[in-house]
């Protein structure tokens, strides 16, 4: 366990760097939101375009592997908003939660991270799970949030789920990624090459830019960001690993890397759509702050046991 403890320390500390580059002022919010654009628009999007585009389709639509996924999240998804609903939560307060209980920082944290723990052969499952929260939970959250803000599923609130699902540049790089892929082209060089070199920034920068995001992130109401947390670094890894390993034929490999990501911190888009819908956004950023701290020891115990 000490061994991947120090494994998962030079991530954890280029986040911690970000937060003291954040809390000193030497990066304000606008330099934080630059930062984050370069790397979700071109550091990271070029790093999964690569990916995409150099496995085999067979490995990215996967339906044992999509499936087993998708039931662990709703069951999760469902158990918090039970809980919620049992607190008399109003409905945008529940979808924020239920968001928080299953959407793990996949694409900034896990996919560098766990490429990097576990080979570019964790592309394919962390790529499927990407797909699954991209566009099942990321459409979900957005239609909950439109209903409890006008009542009623308008042709608005269905042009707003296309909007977030199509113009997002992650969903945007695996699809262009998935045509290559099924097109058995080969990356020429230079391109190879261009891709390479911005998604080499991707780790980086990402990592950088989650600190900066936590060091503006306050801790209110820590008896329900820990609850969050609790479901997210616990109850979510624990549904997953029941999913590929008892109820699915999913390989030894792919359940690890699967468990592992399940078993991230909540993500920071959570927060961007909480505050622009003004659902309970403290709420939330206390849940990405504790779990994102927590989650060094809670994700170095699981990698143990999977790596």
């Amino acid at each position: 366990m000490i061994a991947v403890l120090f494994q998962l320390l030079p991530f954890f500390a280029l986040i911690g760097i970000g937060m003291i580059a954040g809390a000193t002022g030497m990066f304000d919010s606008r330099a934080a939101q630059a930062l984050t654009k370069f790397v979700f628009y071109f550091a990271l999007s070029a790093l999964l375009f690569r990916f995409a585009a150099d496995l085999d389709l067979a490995e990215l639509f996967d339906p044992v592997v999509l499936g087993a996924y998708l039931l662990a999240s709703v069951t999760v998804y469902a158990v918090t908003m039970l809980v919620a609903r049992a607190r008399r939560l109003s409905l945008s307060e529940t979808a924020v939660e239920c968001q928080c209980a299953v959407i793990g920082n996949v694409g900034f944290l896990g996919l560098p991270m766990l490429t990097m723990l576990m080979g570019d052969a964790a592309a394919g499952p962390i790529l499927q799970v990407l797909t699954v929260d991209l566009v099942v939970f990321a459409s979900l959250i957005v239609v909950l949030l439109s209903v409890a803000r006008q009542g009623a599923i308008t042709p608005v609130v269905v042009v707003r789920v296309g909007r977030a699902v199509i113009g997002n540049p992650m969903i945007l790089a695996i699809l262009a990624g998935f045509v290559w892929a099924g097109l058995d082209l080969p990356l020429p060089a230079p391109l190879d090459d261009t891709l390479r070199l911005m998604g080499n920034a991707a780790t980086p920068g990402a990592l950088f830019a989650i600190g900066l995001s936590l060091a503006q992130k306050s801790a209110e109401r820590l008896s329900v960001a820990a609850w969050l947390s609790f479901a997210k670094l616990v109850l979510h890894p624990a549904a997953v690993a029941f999913c590929v390993l008892v109820l699915f034929e999913v390989d030894a490999f792919t359940a690890r890397v699967m468990i592992s990501a399940a078993a991230l911190p909540v993500a920071g888009n959570v927060f961007i759509l909480a505050q622009t819908y003004n659902a309970a956004p403290q709420r939330v950023s206390a849940a990405i702050l504790v779990s994102t701290l927590v989650s060094l020891i809670s994700l170095t115990g699981i990698l143990a046991l999977t790596l």
